[in-house]
């Protein structure tokens, strides 16, 4: 009975990383279906253009500036969001940063700070808003980990490193709050995004690339953020491509890992881009909006589908072959 007098309650949702890509995408669509919103991220301008647009979707959104490094910035978010609303029955742990190139022409500073962003950012949000789940015997904590929680990203040791630890921590905490039923620690392992996330990511080492125009569309992972919130699961992959790279890597892992740093490899030898520390030690510039720019215009769904699926073709009949000549 407690839980379908909360359904007829507005729900207040906290989503971090708010102001671009996936997060801006997620509290569009929770705004749409009337959620009050506690939108976070560093910079102040990037929110208040999020909050507008939420807004003028019909939810109730208000912002706090914080820095999810920082454990004081995380729990006072908490206390806003309470104070703000009186509850919180979602929290998106979603903000993150990347840096690419060689990792000894990585600064250190960069590399410290994007472990402290990602995955001390997401252990931050867990740490302070489970006691609020505890307290109200309900919650849902969603956490947009990346396909990287299973496989490296080549030139991107750092970034790999806090994924992996990301799937560590929560799995850890699937299984201690498995005791609660009504409390549900959701992952989400996408692949990479056509959002303004790599326009953000810092690049060293002479990289300079911009998103395949096959990435993902954040407004579709947005959604599958928004159904884990009605069916709660503990793993989840939101596309099939998702699945069939992680797949893939399962069968082949040092082959696969070889070809994605052989291709980046190439990329920096023929590309001649500036360093640049991107968003890591400060927070996101313009463009503060869901898309970025991709290297090719983006092709229609329909089309996308039919590669995927050729694709998937070819790697079952090259998987297939190989365990054929296996076993003779």
């Amino acid at each position: 009975m407690k839980n379908t007098v909360i359904d007829l309650i507005t729900k207040t949702a906290v989503i971090t990383g708010a102001s671009s890509g996936v997060g801006l995408a997620t509290a569009h669509l929770f705004a749409q279906n009337g959620y009050q919103l506690v939108l976070a991220a560093r910079g102040v301008e990037g929110l208040e253009k999020a909050v507008s647009e939420c807004n003028a979707f019909g939810g109730k959104a208000v912002y706090k500036s914080t820095d999810v490094s920082n454990a004081n910035e995380v729990k006072d978010l908490v206390e806003f969001a309470l104070k703000e609303f009186g509850r919180i029955d979602i929290w998106v742990n979603n903000a993150g940063v990347m840096s690419s190139g060689k990792f000894g022409e990585i600064p250190m500073e960069v590399n410290e700070q994007v472990i402290k962003t990602n995955l001390m950012g997401y252990m931050h949000g867990a740490y302070y808003v489970l006691p609020v789940f505890k307290e109200q015997n309900q919650g849902i904590l969603i956490n947009n980990v990346s396909i990287g929680g299973f496989m490296p990203a080549p030139f991107s040791s750092v970034y790999s490193a806090t994924k992996t630890g990301i799937k560590g921590l929560i799995s850890g905490l699937q299984s201690e709050y498995s005791v609660y039923p009504a409390i549900h620690i959701c992952n989400i392992y996408p692949q990479i995004q056509r959002s303004t996330g790599n326009m953000h990511s810092a690049k060293y080492s002479g990289l300079d690339f911009k998103i395949p125009p096959f990435a993902a569309d954040p407004n579709d992972t947005a959604k599958v953020i928004y159904n884990l919130t009605i069916k709660p699961k503990n793993d989840t992959f939101p596309d099939a491509s998702s699945y069939l790279i992680k797949f893939i890597h399962g069968i082949f892992p040092q082959t696969f890992t070889n070809l994605a740093t052989a291709v980046m490899r190439l990329m920096m030898k023929f590309s001649n881009g500036n360093d640049n520390e991107g968003n890591i030690l400060y927070a996101s510039s313009d463009p503060h909006q869901i898309y970025g720019e991709t290297s090719i215009p983006v092709p229609s769904k329909s089309t996308q589908r039919i590669v995927s699926l050729g694709i998937l073709i070819g790697l079952g009949l090259y998987t297939t072959t190989r365990i054929r000549r296996k076993y003779k």
